[in-house]
């Protein structure tokens, strides 16, 4: 499966694309979508612009998305830095009424498991976030761990052996747990395309969009979110891939 992160946190001043409205956002999926994504990943936005858990925004995004591109998959992050913030976002996301699919919760966020059993008493599905072998450790060592739609391994690190280590040192922990759920595994910025080679060479689900980063494959800034999905897609289905040569690692 290629999920397609769509904004993220990123402004204008990142990429020109970057969708925020409910109809960006909607436009966006139906091109990401028709390039090959199979689910979508998206913050939200306020009429400011900003990124907001207000069940007014959610609402309008996942309605907007969801007539632009029925039965496509649609997840909602739960960042502890999205206003209100920390645990006092807990009160928008009871407040939700259109529900996505799933949302996306970090373990490396205190309020993690009180995220999860909010949001699975409201039937959303949840991707549990791990960005170390810490957070991977706590994550296997929740009662209900088992519950979660899928584990998602975000790579933040931008040197590619201590991306490496990261991504392999947390699969460890999962492998060592014997914990079966499907993994999904993405880099940031210098790591997106490194981390995306792991997921193929894994037979993991990968996830690429203009909220992890902006450059294709050789380096070239990407028109859009669908031109990422599209070489993302080439990539996967056999295209020339970079995995450990000098270009990812900077040389």
């Amino acid at each position: 499966m290629l999920q397609a992160c769509l904004n993220g946190g990123r402004n204008r001043d990142f990429h020109a694309a970057v969708p925020f409205t409910a109809d960006e956002l909607a436009r966006d999926a139906a091109l990401v979508v028709a390039a090959g994504a199979g689910e979508l990943h998206i913050h939200p936005r306020d009429l400011d612009g900003n990124e907001s858990l207000a069940a007014s925004d959610v609402s309008a995004a996942i309605r907007a998305i969801r007539e632009s591109v029925p039965e496509v998959p649609i997840g909602v992050s739960t960042h502890w830095r999205i206003p209100p913030g920390g645990k006092a976002r807990q009160a928008p996301i009871a407040q939700w009424q259109e529900l996505p699919d799933y949302v996306s919760v970090n373990l490396i966020e205190e309020d993690a498991a009180e995220i999860m059993a909010l949001v699975w008493d409201k039937g959303i599905g949840v991707e549990a976030g791990l960005w170390s072998i810490s957070d991977a450790e706590r994550f296997i060592a929740l009662p209900d761990a088992k519950k979660c739609l899928r584990v998602l391994i975000e790579v933040n690190e931008q040197d590619f052996d201590e991306a490496m280590a990261v991504a392999t040192g947390i699969i460890s922990v999962l492998e060592q747990a014997k914990f079966e759920l499907p993994i999904l595994l993405h880099g940031d910025e210098a790591s997106v395309w490194p981390m995306f080679n792991l997921a193929i060479a894994r037979g993991y689900d990968g996830r690429i969009g203009l909220e992890d980063g902006k450059l294709l494959p050789e380096g070239k800034e990407a028109e859009d979110n669908a031109d990422l999905i599209r070489a993302a897609v080439v990539l996967a289905h056999g295209g020339d891939t970079l995995l450990g040569t000098a270009n990812e690692k900077g040389g």
